[in-house]
Order: structure tokens, then sequence, then C-alpha cells
């Protein structure tokens, strides 16, 4: 029987897994390779906190590209939004740990099948794959840091993002109770007693998480977000239909090009009383093509530059959330500074942050817990991952040329040091941000973990309208 390995087990892993179940049609062995997180939920959506939302309405959540609206329809299946209307479950914000419901429970239906007819049988094992061996160019030797090791046909490596990356530092801050570097390990029993401060470094949807967790328990102190911008996600907002000004000649745009065009429609928009960032909403179905259309350079050039106001203007959040923020600002109970951080230094009463405002003037600010919300390490071959440390020293993936994954073909095959295009590994999600840039949310993560699955089948891709407008505009 033919195996499929699986590394990682959030939406990417979840999904794959769940599409080679729907769609083989031949015995198939598929095992999921699974740590840290709860299977089937990955980071984003393990979270049992109840005001951490969806930033996307539940119409364009569904899981499955060929159904648009699966996740829609699971939500009337659970008594709590049984009697919700229509039109308001389709534009709810659902907490995500109901998402995660929602994952998991795809997920344990193909792990458990009650159709006799399915032929996939899918198993989970919790440990952490740390090398992989190609033999012969066919098959895969799988070491696990647990000891114990297997061979599967094929492998995708679904992994998520990588961790936040590290500031310098006059003492290791490793063992140091005040210091959180991943905002997603417990953290809520270190909060100082109320009159604290805590310090984020950071201001994107990650310290949101947090601002809204201490709102919730009701934490009386100051909290400090610092980040190179200082400021914090927009919300969504009620649009119009707009056009579609994106040319089929992208290649001949460049990043210049590019800029001129959002902002002759960003004017046009403001001139219509509406908000421009229908703009950046109009890119989306656009936006790989587009990116795969710069160059090396114009792609530096726009993560130096573009980067943050991109992010700032893609990545909204719900209202509601956009409303209790605005209010802790208000109420002083958040302050948001803009600066380069520039090192951290430990004291005997509080880590100091020490970073660079606007005229380069070196701040410093003291948190009694200092938690990292900066984001994924974008330096993929700094981020000291065991398994892809070995898997560039054997040349079975290689860097793109931003150093921010790895390269894939078409299929989303890895492409090896040779250029050739690997038969065995198979790569989808956050680890294509340097070939894709778009390739950490749902639309189009659910689209590569069909697309994976259908290569590795040798199925003809499944019709689905991926190229549809995703409005985020509520």
């Amino acid at each position: 029987m033919k195996t499929v390995a699986i590394i990682g087990g959030g939406f990417s892993g979840t999904m794959a897994a769940v599409n080679l179940a729907r769609l083989c049609e031949q015995p198939l062995r598929v095992v999921i390779i699974n740590t840290k997180r709860p299977l089937g939920r990955g980071t984003a959506y393990s979270t049992g906190r109840s005001e951490h939302l969806l930033n996307v309405a539940a119409r364009n959540m569904s899981a499955l590209p060929d159904h648009p609206g699966h996740f829609v329809d699971w939500l009337r299946s659970r008594c709590e939004f049984s009697d919700v209307p229509e039109d308001e479950l389709r534009e709810l914000f659902a907490p995500r740990r109901v998402y995660g419901d929602y994952l998991r429970g795809l997920l344990g239906a193909c792990m458990s099948p009650i159709d006799a007819r399915c032929r996939v049988q899918i198993e989970a094992i919790d440990d952490e794959a740390v090398d992989i061996t190609v033999r012969d160019g066919r098959t895969a030797k799988i070491d696990l840091l647990g000891g114990d090791g297997f061979e599967a046909d094929q492998v995708v490596l679904a992994t998520g993002n990588q961790a936040p990356g590290s500031f310098p530092s006059a003492s290791p801050l490793r063992y140091d109770p005040r210091y959180r570097a991943d905002p997603w390990d417990e953290w809520l029993s270190r909060l100082p007693p109320p009159g604290g401060t805590v310090v984020l470094l950071g201001t994107g949807l990650t310290m949101v998480d947090i601002v809204l967790t201490l709102g919730e328990i009701g934490w009386n102190g100051k909290i400090v977000a610092i980040s190179r911008n200082g400021r914090l996600p927009k919300s969504h907002f009620r649009g119009i239909a707009y056009e579609d000004f994106v040319p089929d000649e992208v290649d001949e745009l460049g990043l210049a090009g590019l800029r001129r065009l959002v902002q002759l429609h960003c004017e046009r928009l403001k001139q219509m009383s509406q908000n421009s960032a229908i703009a950046i909403d109009k890119l989306r179905p656009h936006t790989q093509r587009l990116w795969q259309s710069l160059s090396k350079e114009d792609k530096e050039e726009f993560l130096r530059e573009d980067a943050p106001e991109w992010n700032v203007t893609r990545h909204r959040i719900a209202v509601s959330i956009h409303n209790r923020m605005t209010d802790a600002l208000e109420a002083g109970r958040l302050q948001v500074i803009a600066g380069t951080i520039d090192r951290l230094a430990p004291g005997e009463r509080q880590i100091d942050v020490v970073y660079r405002d606007a005229d380069g003037s070196e701040r410093t600010t003291g948190g009694d817990l200092v938690i990292n919300c900066t984001g994924p390490q974008l330096r993929f071959t700094q981020a000291s991952l065991p398994l892809f440390d070995q898997l560039l020293s054997k040349g079975l993936v290689t860097a793109d040329e931003l150093d921010m994954g790895i390269r894939v073909d078409d299929r989303f095959a890895a492409i090896q040091s040779d250029g050739m295009a690997s038969s065995v590994l198979f790569a989808i999600g956050p680890l294509l941000r340097g070939s894709l840039w778009e390739t950490t949310a749902v639309p189009e993560l659910r689209v590569q973990a069909m697309r994976v699955a259908e290569s590795m089948l040798e199925r003809e891709p499944t019709a689905v309208q991926e190229h549809d407008v995703i409005e985020y505009y509520i």
C-alpha cells in the first residue's frame, strides 16, 4: 500500500489529508506527523478563548474550495448558530476555536470513516520529524525525534509559520520568566500584578489577541506595544462593487507600475467617498501572479517599503475587535509606539526594551513581562529548524531567492539543488511565502491542499473558482 507522510497537523496538513481521503480511489495510508499544537487545529485555531475571532467572514472560510458554502452549512448544524438568520451567519466572524472544531471534525470523519468505500487510512504520530532520507529518488525514510521512523512514498511539508525571530540581549532570555519568545506558549501565569506593565513586541494580529485576552480577564495594568510603523490592523468595512483593474500583461508593470496603478484607483475611490483599501482587495485574486512577475530587486524593495502598509491594510480585523482596541487606546490601557527595536536589556526589576524612534533617537521602555509578537522569522536558512537544516544540506530542498521559504514547481513539488523537481517531497503553506507572497490565509491554503493531493494522486485538477474576487470588506 502506498504511504504518504504529512509533516504538520495544522490547517495545511489537515486539509491535505482530508483531500487525499476524499479524492483517492485506491488503498492509501496517510501518516500525519504533528507536534506542539493540537492535531487538526494548528497554532491559529488551537486557542480556547472565545474572544479570539476569525479575521474573515464565515462565507469565505470553507476549507473545501469546491464547496464554498461548506463552513456556513457546518455552522448551521451547531445549536448555538441554528437560529442565526442566513445573512448574519454568512457575515459572522466566528470564534477561532469553533473553526478548530470544524477542521478537527473534517479530519476525524476521515480518520474513522463510516463509508466502507473509503480506501484511505489516516493515522497520526505525536512526534517531530528531524530528518528525511530520499532513496533512489522514489521513497523517503523519515526520522523522528522520539527515535522511531518509517518509510513513505511521498512527503508533504506543511509545517506552517516559523517561530518569531529573536532580539539581541545583554544576557540570555531563554529561562527568564519575564520574557516569552513565543506568544503562543503559556504566558498568563507570568502576568505581573495589577499596576504592572506588559510590553508587546509587534502591533499585528498576535498583539491584538493578547490585548483582547488581557481585557477579557480584567487585568489592571499598562500595555505597551512597539513596532516599526506603530500602527494597528485596520477594521473591515462595508464597501462597494468595483472594477477589476489588473491588466493581463502584469509582467510589464513592475513594482513602479503597480504602485502607480494602485494609487490611481485609490484616488478614484477617495473621490467616490469610498475606502481606498478596496483597491488592495481587488488585487487579491491576482496577488500571487503579480508577485511572481516582479524581479528580485522589486520584491526586496516591496518588503522594505511597502510590506508594512500592505499588512496593515490587507490583514484586517472584525469591527467588534477594532472597537475594543480603540477603547483600550482611549482609556489609556494600551499605548502604541512607533520605533525600531534595537535590543532587550534584562534588569533587576524589569526587562528594558531599547528602541529608536523616527528621529533615530534611542528610547527605552520597561516591562514586567515582554512578549515577542513580531510574527514569523522571515530568513528561512537562519531559522535553525533541524528538519530543514538537514534537507538543505542534502540538497533535497532549496531556499527561494528571498530566503523566505523553499522553492516548488507548479505541482508543489520541492525543487532540489540540481534544479530538478522532486518526485517525493512536496510543500504547501507559509513555506512558499517567498515564492507566492499570499500563502497564509484559508482562501489560498485550501486550494493548495487540494492541488497537492491531486498532484500526488496524478489526478486532473478539480474545477474551482480559485481566482474569483474574494471580498474582504463587509
